[in-house]
Formats: structure tokens, C-alpha cells, sequence
């Protein structure tokens, strides 16, 4: 028997379990603290009713004989990936049914897709970046190349020529930074990817954040694109899903002449047995005109809480990126503070917790990332204590 020694060249302590063990060390040593958690991405607001109705419609239907289901397609339900198909139509994007695969989150398909590619490949990944993108091929053996992504070109780096890679990780709009693509980025990215022969692994998680209409939401609406990008989105954040688990990944036939498509669905007939179906029902109603304009409601919710941040931060004269088209800001630590010390010199000075951009990668320290996920008191409360701190 032999262990995968690659797990021994991963990072000791994953991110957000250091920030919970230093917010709970100062926590229990100062119990009179009221702290304000802006750091993890994860979402405050309940379901909305449309989707609450659907999960009670099919917990009926599963009490019943005659609407009873069990085992379902593994690449998810067509009611579901119909709704699918039909959100890509409205952002001027045609898909396949068959193109859709339904999952239970984003996070877990960005690292799963990975099965399907060699590990001699050499991926290309953005510093800072999410850390499962990098984590997941650490796992596997897979050389990595890092891209600057910094100050200098607004943290949405540009494709070297010089540089060869097979898999590129793209986020847009962006995690941990917040900005986001325009269309002629994410072309020089498509252009360079198919130049390569390479594949283009994009991360829209956030697209629903983007307010901007000549932005991109899919990496599909770039032209060239379905031959060398495969994209991956979530409820999670659009409808709030983060409990209740569901996504999907797009893989289109036009890449490799369709045998990624055929490899991703032989992937998750043997490795997945798919979403439940009270989920998928739940997810489909937010495809419903009823639906989509509860969910509008809570991102705007989300929106104007970054309203107030960013707002914030241009009082202060503080740089950053992201607010607009994104639940996240990326702010430059004031005094030429490190990430840890400004995390640490937060909590003890105003009790508002954040993400220390170091946790990201190399470019990321000196660098801050605040949510908009939270509750809209309590960030206006976090808000004012910046103000009273920083000024």
C-alpha cells in the first residue's frame, strides 16, 4: 500500500480554518467583543419562496406512489437542464441539453474535472486565486505556473505568449479580487487557449453579481470559446444554495470533437449518482418568473451591502477592486500593513473580520478581501467602524 505523498506538498492549514481558529482564540479571550464577520463568502439570506414551495412540492411528491422518484440521470433531470439551457438563451448563449451536467456545487466540479485530464499537464492558475484551484492539482502531481495578476493590471492578467500551458484557470467575476473580465480579456484568453491547444477551465460562480451590461456573464459569449473553455457555475450564491448544494458544468460537444463531453459524462455515471431530486426541483423554480425576481431582490440585498463598502472605501481614499459587479472587495491594506497584520490589527481594533489577501497566494499580500454577504446592519455597523479606525 502507498499514500499519495503529493498531499505532503499541500499548505499545512487551509485557509478559512486558520481565520476560524484566530477569530475563536480572540473570541473566547475577550468575550465582551461583538465581531462582525465579513470574511467567509457565504451567503446570510434564507431561500426564497418560489424555491421553498418547489423543495415542499417535491417532498409531497416524494410521499407518493405515483410521483415517487429514486435513481435519476446522473447529468441531472431535464426539467432542470432545460431551465439551464434556457438562462444561457437569455444572455444570447445556445446550448445543448446534453452539455449541461447538473452537480452538487460548483467547488466540487472544479476539482473533479480533473479526472479527465492527464497529470502531465501543466496548468496555468492567476496568484491570487481561489485556493481549490491549486490545492487540486497539488493533489494530483500536476506542475503549476503561476500568472501575476496585481495592482498594475487591476489584478485581470492578460495572456504571455511566451508562456505554455494546457489547463488555464479563469474566475470572472473574480474570487478572492472582485474584478471582472470585459469581452476583449476574455477573447485574448480564448484566442491564446486555442493557439495553445489548451483548455480553458472558467469559474462564473459570481456571474449573477454583474450589473454592467457589456460585461460578460459566460465565457460562451466569447467567440471561440466552445472549443477550448469548459465553464462552471453555481446556485449557490445566485439563489443562495450554499446548504442545499447544487450547480452545474457546462462541457461543450465542440471541444475535442465532443470526447470531453463523453469522458465527463462517463465520469459522473460512475463516480456520481447525481442530485437529489427535491433539489433540483428547488433549483429549477428559480428559473420561474416568480423566482427570478425573488432572487433579484436578495442580490440586490447583497448589492447594496457592497454599495456601502465600496462607499466606504472611497471615503477613506483606500484602493480596490471588485463592489460593482461583485459580492467581494479586494482593498490594498492602508500603511503598507501585510494581510495578517491588518487581519489581526482589525479584529483587535474594530472587531470586523476579513480575509487576509496572503491566504490567496504571493501577489495577494498587502491585500484584503471584505464580503457583502452579510447582514445589511450589521455591515453598515462594520462600515462605521472602518471609518472611525482608518480615517
Amino acid at each position: 500500500m502507498q499514500i499519495n505523498e503529493h498531499y505532503a506538498d499541500l499548505e499545512q492549514s487551509y485557509l478559512f480554518s486558520t481565520i476560524a481558529r484566530k477569530v475563536n482564540e480572540y473570541a473566547a479571550a475577550h468575550p465582551e467583543a461583538d465581531i462582525i464577520r465579513l470574511g467567509i463568502g457565504d451567503v446570510t439570506r434564507p431561500l426564497v419562496p418560489a424555491v421553498i414551495d418547489a423543495l415542499h412540492a417535491a417532498v409531497t411528491d416524494q410521499s407518493r406512489q405515483e410521483t415517487f422518484h429514486g435513481y435519476g440521470d446522473e447529468q441531472g433531470y431535464g426539467f432542470l437542464r432545460d431551465a439551464l439551457a434556457g438562462y444561457y438563451q437569455e444572455h444570447g448563449v445556445t446550448l445543448d441539453t446534453t452539455e449541461i451536467f447538473v452537480s452538487d456545487g460548483a467547488k466540487s466540479d472544479v476539482g473533479n474535472i480533473l479526472d479527465i485530464f492527464g497529470t502531465d499537464n501543466t496548468v496555468l492558475i492567476p496568484d491570487p486565486v481561489y485556493p481549490v484551484y491549486v490545492d487540486t492539482n497539488v493533489m494530483a502531481g500536476r506542475k503549476v505556473l503561476f500568472l501575476d495578476a496585481n495592482e498594475q493590471n487591476g489584478f485581470l492578467p492578460l495572456p504571455d505568449p511566451s508562456v505554455h500551458a494546457d489547463i488555464i484557470y479563469l474566475c470572472s467575476p473574480n474570487n478572492p479580487t472582485g474584478a471582472a473580465y470585459d469581452h476583449a480579456g476574455l477573447q485574448a484568453w480564448v484566442d491564446y487557449a486555442n493557439a495553445e491547444h489548451a483548455v480553458i477551465l472558467f469559474d462564473a460562480a459570481y456571474e449573477c453579481f454583474v450589473e454592467d451590461e457589456t460585461l460578460p456573464r459566460s465565457i460562451f459569449q466569447i467567440e471561440g470559446a466552445k472549443t477550448c473553455a469548459i465553464e462552471f457555475c453555481s446556485f449557490s450564491k445566485m439563489a443562495g444554495f450554499t446548504g442545499t448544494r447544487c450547480g452545474w458544468t457546462v462541457v461543450p460537444k465542440a471541444l475535442l470533437d465532443g470526447k470531453l463531453n463523453q469522458m465527463w459524462l462517463r465520469r459522473q455515471t460512475t463516480k456520481f449518482n447525481g442530485v437529489p431530486y427535491i433539489v433540483q426541483k428547488g433549483a429549477a423554480a428559480c428559473f420561474t418568473a416568480q423566482g427570478m425576481q425573488q432572487i433579484r431582490e436578495t442580490l440586490g440585498y447583497y448589492k447594496r451591502n457592497a454599495k456601502v463598502l465600496a462607499d466606504t472605501l472611497d471615503a477613506l481614499g483606500i484602493w480596490y477592486t471588485g463592489g460593482k459587479n461583485s459580492p467581494y472587495l479586494w482593498l490594498k491594506c492602508p500603511n503598507g500593513m501585510d494581510s495578517w497584520t491588518f487581519f489581526d490589527y482589525l479584529l483587535e481594533n474594530a472587531h470586523v473580520v476579513g480575509t487576509p489577501g496572503a491566504g490567496f497566494g504571493r501577489n495577494g499580500d498587502g491585500f484584503f478581501r471584505l464580503t457583502a454577504f452579510g447582514d445589511a446592519a450589521r455591515t453598515q455597523e462594520a462600515a462605521e467602524r472602518l471609518k472611525k479606525l482608518l480615517a
